[in-house]
């Protein structure tokens, strides 16, 4: 006897989570690379005379840096969803019935001294 059996008839067919899926390695790589730019665009730029160079670059070194966690973090968090909804698509399982007494004919010897069911 198996725990679970199969219901061969229904599997829902794959939709917007495997595009999704697919397209997360493009995402991470383009926003990755936008990112780096930021760093490299402000040390060839030259900038305002009147800005120290050292604290600006510094300050857009961690603007990118904190960006890139944050990418990285929208990226997991989709790509588990995706998992989710794919694995949530699969084939239904079924489990053994058991029976089920129903609310109008409870079981005889329910009742408490009170009147009232368990």
């Amino acid at each position: 006897m198996s725990w679970l059996n199969k219901l061969h008839e229904r599997k829902t067919p794959p939709g917007f989570e495997v595009r999704i899926w697919k397209k997360l390695p493009l995402i991470t790589i383009l926003g990755t690379l936008a990112i780096a730019a930021m760093p490299v665009l402000v040390r060839i730029l030259p900038s305002a005379p009147e800005i120290d160079q050292a604290k600006h670059i510094k300050t857009v070194d961690i603007f990118a840096i904190a960006t890139q966690i944050s990418l990285l973090t929208a990226v997991f968090t989709v790509a588990i969803g995706c998992v989710v909804v794919h694995i949530m698509k699969g084939p239904a399982y079924v489990a053994d019935s058991l029976p089920v007494e129903h609310a109008d004919r409870p079981a005889p010897g329910r009742e408490r001294r009170n009147g009232t069911r368990d």
